[in-house]
């Protein structure tokens, strides 16, 4: 598997639909090293989201491409990140308790931007008067594959009710359990060898609803390199 981008593709099948690069590449060519931005691999149809997991609600997913089963509950908030070190820093790379598979979720992009739509932070929602919404927004400082918090942010989405069943049942591609890869890569972060790690390449994701731009506050790339060469 090739990137269309220039990235290389990892081997396993387990890691078949994961588009991967050098990190070191990335960091120093496609990602902004400050502000508000949604970093993501997506092409035309489709976006790439994270989800960690016990290993009971993880393999139900996969088996079935969908979530499910006895141990998900739709009934409570679930959270995605768009950002592959995000999904590192919280799950420790595969070691925290519950979340020690790390899934690969290829979602339709018209379902990931009917989330974005919904999206709003908690005191958006007090400020704008609009109630309960299904998607809360919460922008955290990313970080490097060390751990380190960086000036650059990086967006998690948590969904529940309507919007939690359609991306569980409806807008979901494809499934694939990548805890092998992130296991190897975590490899070359503790032996302090960041050239040769490699992760999902990813790209900004640009929000095409003007809308959708304001209320998320996401920067404009315009922006970020202005205010780096000033």
């Amino acid at each position: 598997l090739t990137s269309s981008l220039g990235g290389r593709g990892y081997k396993d099948m387990a890691c078949r639909e994961l588009r991967v690069q050098l990190y070191q590449e990335q960091k120093d060519n496609f990602w902004p090293p400050t502000g508000r931005h949604i970093l993501a691999q997506y092409d035309d149809d489709t976006v790439v989201v994270y989800q960690a997991f016990c290993p009971n609600i993880a393999e139900y997913a996969v088996k079935n491409q969908r979530f499910g089963g006895d141990h998900f509950s739709y009934a409570r908030m679930s959270w995605i990140k768009t950002n592959f070190l995000w999904m590192m820093f919280r799950c420790g790379w595969a070691s925290k308790k519950n979340q020690e598979r790390v899934l690969a979720v290829r979602i339709k992009r018209e379902g990931f931007d009917h989330i974005l739509s919904k999206a709003v932070t908690g005191a958006q929602e007090k400020e704008l008067g609009c109630g309960r919404s299904d998607v809360r927004l919460q922008w955290d400082p990313d970080h490097s594959p060390r751990g380190g918090p960086m000036k650059r942010r990086a967006i998690q989405l948590g969904m529940k009710n309507e919007v939690l069943r359609k991306y569980g049942q409806e807008w979901i591609v494809g499934i694939n359990d990548i805890t092998s890869f992130v296991l190897e890569q975590y490899t070359f972060v503790e032996c302090d060898q960041l050239d040769r790690l490699m992760v999902a390449e990813e790209r900004v994701y640009h929000v095409t609803s003007p809308a959708t731009a304001l209320q998320l506050q996401v920067d404009s790339l315009d922006t970020v390199c202005s205010d780096s060469t000033t």
